[in-house]
């Protein structure tokens, strides 16, 4: 069985999308398409940079989903790929779940596009900027985590945001509880703690006014029931029904990423083949959850061809 896997934030850097866009029509398309539903010229910025613009979260949540569903949409249009003939089920890590139910047709590109620019200017909005921060701990399993988020926390906000693999839990809240948290890394047996470049607490209780403005996005938003079963992040388990999607997208705003649950149910669903289409940021992961996994990233048009000729 086979999973296709869909990348988060992070995975942006200037030029993204500048070769696929070149070589292919399809990917041209795709970005203009992308551009014409936000009124803005997002593929320039991708382009082009600065690096300040596209890091924006309004701007690098849809520029990552544009990515990957360009290089999705070159496969489809040039190499005959159907998604629902090659794949079992789809998984992304937080704004990837939106790219992977938009490789499903849940939604189409542009409301999917629109969604995203939403999503990041209300997680953006939500908590005053250097009021909030999120932090990488390494060498940390769940459980060390929680421990440490609730020794930290001192009435602050401090929760396990992303529990990424066995060997890296990302923890979000209030600056000063975060940065607390980072200064008691080894009291609590874990390697380090690293503050991230991120402009706000994603994945935690602070975020609530941007979980409201999504619940009121998507319950306006057109859904259709997807080709492909997806992997909800705050789930860890495989949903279907476009009510619930919608439900859970709401609740992923606030709640825990579970990527290390949900590639080990997988796993254990039977998938043994997991395939990133966007990035090269999932699959290290997969292979830390489990080993045995074949994992492949598509991301150049050499990557497309190579994976054409093996499906």
């Amino acid at each position: 069985m086979r999973a296709f896997l869909f990348p988060g934030q992070g995975s942006q850097s200037v030029g993204m999308g500048k070769a696929l866009a070149d070589a292919s029509p399809a990917a041209k398309a795709l970005f203009q398409e992308v551009d014409d539903a936000l009124s803005q010229h997002l593929f320039r910025i991708m382009v082009e940079g600065p690096d300040s613009d596209l890091t924006l979260t309004e701007n690098a949540q849809p520029a990552i989903m544009a990515n990957a569903i360009a290089t999705l949409r070159v496969m489809q249009k040039e190499g005959g790929f159907s998604i629902s003939d090659k794949g079992d089920y789809v998984a992304g890590h937080s704004l990837g779940e939106y790219s992977a139910l938009c490789a499903v047709e849940a939604f189409d590109i542009a409301t999917t596009a629109r969604l995203l620019k939403l999503r990041g200017q209300a997680m953006q909005a939500a908590v005053p900027v250097g009021e909030g921060a999120m932090a990488a701990l390494l060498g940390a399993d769940i459980e060390k985590a929680q421990a440490l988020a609730d020794a930290a926390a001192q009435g602050e906000v401090c929760t396990v945001a992303n529990d990424n693999d066995p060997s890296q839990v990302v923890i979000s809240g209030h600056r000063s509880a975060i940065e607390r948290a980072v200064a008691l890394v080894k009291d609590h047996g874990i390697k380090r703690g690293v503050l991230l470049p991120v402009s706000a607490p994603f994945h935690c209780p602070l975020m609530q006014p941007a979980a409201e403005a999504m619940q009121e996005a998507l319950a306006k938003a057109a859904i259709n029931a997807p080709l492909l079963p997806v992997y909800a992040n705050v789930l860890a388990a495989p949903i279907a029904d476009p009510e619930e999607i919608k439900a859970r997208l709401v609740e992923q705003v606030t709640g825990r990423v579970r990527w290390r649950e949900s590639v080990a149910a997988m796993w254990d669903a039977g998938v043994t083949e997991f395939v990133e289409i966007g990035g090269k940021v999932l699959g290290p992961m997969v292979k830390r959850i489990a080993p045995d996994a074949t994992v492949r990233s598509i991301v150049t048009m050499d990557d497309i061809e190579a994976a054409l000729a093996t499906f």
